[in-house]
């Protein structure tokens, strides 16, 4: 069968307790819908006894999809095997929040490869709590919004990007190097929406200047994790994680840069794996059909 060229592509990920019959009950109700499979990935938990699925699809004709028609043809499938899932249309540009504070280069990095086409993202705004990157974000013709914070401001100023967030019907917010500490009330608002990235491996060195103390402590690999943010510090679902080796003649200086590196790839590799639906959360894991 001939792939249809441009047609319009839908995205089904789901989850579920494993079961017989599960793959040929989806790609019967697409063959049902005129539908032909372009991707398909799947994964058997052998530990939890879990399933899970992505199938991204297209009309054999190439003709425009129907979501909503399809959603609602899938949901008897979808309750025979009390599935968690969820169909989207692939060209939907999600909306997306970046949270910066001083450092500059994942917000640059997420924003050029948004500019040349390696993502696919509205960028509605980057909010900061400092005034620095303001040039960044006009550069790349992004809005730019300096929301100060201290202690005593702190809830007024999760309040107002709480606000944006619903205003603008974010779709993922991701904190870029965002050194603040979300409140637990916020972290459960934006549950399994909201993207970090951490300046190591986890578990890691904690506390200020990490680098200085793997220098310290004399370490051969460096890296940085991208995790969903939750209410536990640093203990949410880890999406991807980078590494490099370094060797005791790097200044910490040098850790530094090379951990940049590490940040900048992890988070770009998370944001593009989640914005494609291709993450699936299982507690406080996930499974991430790359």
């Amino acid at each position: 069968m001939t792939r249809p060229v441009d047609a319009q592509h839908g995205v089904l990920v789901l989850s579920c307790e494993d079961a017989p019959g599960i793959v040929h009950a989806v790609s019967g109700l697409l063959l049902q819908e005129r539908c032909t499979i372009l991707e398909s990935h799947q994964f058997d938990s052998p530990t939890s006894g879990m399933f899970y699925m992505r199938v991204e699809f297209a009309h054999v004709d190439g003709s425009p999809l129907d979501i909503d028609a399809l959603r609602a043809a899938f949901e008897e499938t979808a309750q025979r095997f009390a599935m968690d899932w969820r169909m989207v249309d692939s060209a939907q540009r999600p909306r997306v929040l970046i949270l910066v504070s001083r450092y500059a280069h994942c917000l640059n990095d997420l924003l050029f490869r948004n500019s040349i086409g390696e993502l696919d993202l509205d960028v509605v705004a980057v909010v900061s709590n400092h005034p620095d990157l303001a040039g960044t974000a006009e550069f790349y013709g992004v809005p730019f919004r300096h929301v100060p914070v201290t202690p005593e401001t702190k809830p007024e100023a999760e309040a107002a990007l709480l606000e944006m967030v619903r205003a603008e019907r974010i779709d993922l917010v991701v904190l870029a190097r965002y050194m603040q500490i979300l409140s637990d009330g916020l972290c459960k608002e934006l549950e399994g929406r909201a993207i970090n990235i951490h300046h190591s491996m986890l578990p890691s060195f904690k506390g200020a200047r990490p680098y200085h103390q793997a220098h310290a402590r004399g370490v051969k690999f460096i890296g940085a994790t991208a995790h969903y943010v939750t209410a536990d510090l640093d203990e949410g679902p880890i999406i991807e994680q980078e590494m490099l080796r370094v060797d005791h003649a790097l200044t910490p200086e040098e850790l530094a840069a090379r951990g940049r590196e590490a940040e900048t790839r992890a988070l770009a590799h998370a944001v593009r794996w989640h914005t494609e639906n291709r993450v699936l959360i299982r507690g406080n894991r996930t499974v991430v059909f790359e």
